[in-house]
């Protein structure tokens, strides 16, 4: 900072790092007001409420800092420590992806198909921090949620924002897709696998850059995992159970596929807000 450290407010900071990341993220002010709220420990109001309050140094210093690793590229969430989904407040880590707004499709897709009163017991493959399994249970008290991950550091993830919404009623099993599930008896498996090519050109741009590899790509131009679960989640569901995958935009007609060759009917793709093919579902014949 080239201004004297010690003669900060709070306006003339977020001036400083909004310049130190034009250009750098499509959302800059709201990055800025974020990371700095996160160090003061406060809500983004208070900094427009008290514009001159002086910054002290230490709280200057860890601002700076952040904002250094903003510039390059460290996605908010990990800064910041935690994302929001579907309104739960949850922790996220680099062991775990960054919950996106487009996977709350699987959540509605469920929501949809379910009925509140009436238990289910339903599997979240491939977990990471406990996204769609917690915000399913936080819906469906009565149902039993299994969330399994193959990371245990990601379980460990899950486990802790469990315990910080007091949501009891979720299981955290870890293991390789369906292999940690011993019964047949699951209304509805789903997951947001990996589904990427590794050759794809996105890898080395944005938030990506940073999450998980293990949690983004898959053999085959981007299939394996979903090919594999799809395989394996006949032995697991319920006849006329369902099975459902957030997926990438082009793939949608292959995972259709997919599950018309295992077995499974009433087949259909849903789109994102952004009218691209998302998420695709069927029951098990």
């Amino acid at each position: 900072m080239s201004t004297d450290i010690a003669d900060l407010v709070i306006k003339e900071t977020l001036i400083w790092a909004r310049s130190e990341l034009v250009d750098s993220s499509p959302s800059v002010p709201l990055d800025c007001e974020l990371l700095l709220s996160f160090v003061l420990k406060q809500e983004r109001i208070y900094l427009w409420t008290w514009p001159e309050k002086a910054i002290s140094q230490h709280e200057l210093l860890a601002f700076e800092s952040l904002i250094e690793d903003r510039k390059n590229g460290v996605p908010i969430a990990y800064l910041l420590g935690k994302r929001e989904f579907w309104g739960l407040p949850l922790s996220v880590t680099r062991d775990t992806l960054i919950p996106r707004p487009e996977t709350e499709l699987l959540v509605e897709l469920v929501l949809g198909k379910a009925t509140a009163e009436k238990k289910y017991r339903i599997s979240d493959l491939g977990t990471g921090s406990g996204a769609i399994a917690l915000a399913l249970a936080h819906e469906l008290a009565e149902s039993t949620i299994v969330a399994t991950d193959n990371s245990w550091a990601a379980l460990s993830v899950a486990k802790q924002n469990a315990e910080s919404l007091n949501i009891n009623n979720v299981q955290f099993k870890q293991g390789s897709w369906c292999e940690p599930l011993s019964t047949a008896d699951y209304d509805f498996i789903v997951s947001n696998p990996p589904y990427i090519n590794k050759s794809d050109p996105h890898l080395k741009q944005g938030d990506v850059r940073y999450e998980p590899r293990s949690a983004l790509v898959a053999e085959d131009q981007g299939i394996a995992d979903i090919d594999a679960i799809i395989r394996q989640a006949p032995h697991h569901l319920k006849p006329g159970g369902m099975i459902a995958f957030e997926h990438g935009f082009e793939q949608a007609a292959l995972v259709r596929d997919l599950l018309c060759k295992s077995g499974f009917s009433r087949v259909e793709t849903i789109q994102d807000m952004a009218q691209l093919d998302r998420v695709t579902y069927g029951l098990l014949l």
